[in-house]
């Protein structure tokens, strides 16, 4: 059977070397993490998991492009 991979998509996770990033796919094998100032980076996991945990501050690849709902426009868009 399978094993859960240790980390979900979207996770916040800081790497040693890398910094913040967030995770956009993890596997039993792999993880691809895109960090805010590196770019996308492809890990075995096995090797990568002790330079790898999750972190509370939220990654600006995950927020990015994200558009606050402000009240005019939520009522610009009913009317």
């Amino acid at each position: 059977m399978a094993s859960k991979p240790p980390f979900a998509q979207g996770t916040s996770i800081e790497h040693l070397k890398f910094g913040l990033g967030s995770v956009q796919s993890c596997t039993e094998e792999h993880i691809v993490v895109k960090f805010d100032e590196h770019g996308e980076k492809k890990f075995v996991l096995s090797i990568a998991l002790p330079s790898l945990k999750k972190s509370d501050k939220q990654a600006a690849s995950a927020t990015k492009g994200r558009r606050k709902t402000t009240k005019a426009t939520t009522a610009a868009v009913a009317n």
